[in-house]
């Protein structure tokens, strides 16, 4: 007598991973956005972060940037092995969180308006469902780093052809860094996307909560001091500290931004579980 045994729960979630990424790419509305992605990066490439790196080379800019942020405080930004990662750097760090917010802003608001999300509950878990969705949008955000990383390799070969080495491990490390950055950022948009109707809402939603929170946390350090740790709360909060910071040891503030993802994933699976599909 033939049986047959049911995907477990981690085939589940990497198929869904795997279809969210191939989905993305696929279709026009994915490829429309990927070009406009490309674009908007080609021209940051190619104007400030390319005309940036170049000045980063001038011996006044160190001294200007002393005076003006003060000793010490963007040293690491003249140690980076290749200048156009310096910038680079800089900017996605921004950048990227910002773009997170949109990109992955429809992970389950439009299934749940059409209705379709009963339909794939009967055919996985929603515990499936929401950590497939969520690894889907990690995948797709990390091809698009992967795609701006090798444009950002190109430029800093055709200045020298001798920074190829350096170039590929320092893409490495701001690659890791940058996934892990954005990894409560889409927890986050996940969350939100269970209560949104729309990908715009879900998106209105994130910026109104980053607002209120950070406000909010600001007024309680403002009276009471000692509580200064709830700065690391929000999701992007060790940004600032990350921008001085180079190679390996950029990853001291990496248990933030991990540690923000699972307690934001545990609630949206709790909230997944009980939410009215």
């Amino acid at each position: 007598m033939d049986s047959t045994t049911s995907p477990s729960t981690l085939t589940h979630i990497w198929l869904l991973a795997k279809y969210e990424l191939t989905k993305r790419f696929t279709n026009k509305s994915g490829m429309i956005s990927l070009i406009a992605f490309m674009l908007i990066w080609a021209i940051l490439l190619l104007y400030p972060i390319k005309s940036a790196s170049e000045f980063i080379m001038q011996p006044n800019f160190k001294d200007f940037t002393e005076a003006l942020f003060g000793p010490g405080s963007l040293r690491h930004l003249f140690e980076w092995p290749v200048e156009e990662f310096a910038v680079f750097w800089l900017t996605a760090l921004y950048l990227f969180p910002m773009f997170s917010i949109f990109i992955a802003a429809d992970q389950f608001s439009s299934d749940k308006q059409r209705g379709s999300l009963r339909f794939l509950t009967l055919r996985v878990s929603r515990s499936s469902l929401f950590f497939g969705r969520f690894l889907g949008q990690m995948f797709i955000q990390l091809m698009l780093i992967i795609l701006t990383l090798l444009a950002t390799i190109a430029l800093a070969l055709s200045r020298d052809i001798s920074l190829l080495l350096p170039s590929i491990t320092t893409s490495l490390i701001v690659m890791v860094n940058l996934v892990i950055v954005l990894l409560p950022y889409t927890a986050a948009m996940a969350v939100l996307s269970l209560h949104a109707n729309s990908a715009r809402q879900a998106s209105i939603f994130a910026v109104i909560l980053w607002a209120v929170v950070s406000i909010f946390i600001a007024l309680i350090n403002m009276n009471f001091p000692q509580l200064s740790w709830l700065n690391w709360i929000l999701p992007g909060s060790q940004i600032g500290n990350l921008i001085n910071t180079q190679g390996l040891g950029s990853f001291v503030y990496a248990p933030i931004p991990l540690l923000q993802t699972v307690v934001i994933l545990f609630a949206g699976k709790v909230l997944m579980s009980r939410s009215a599909l």
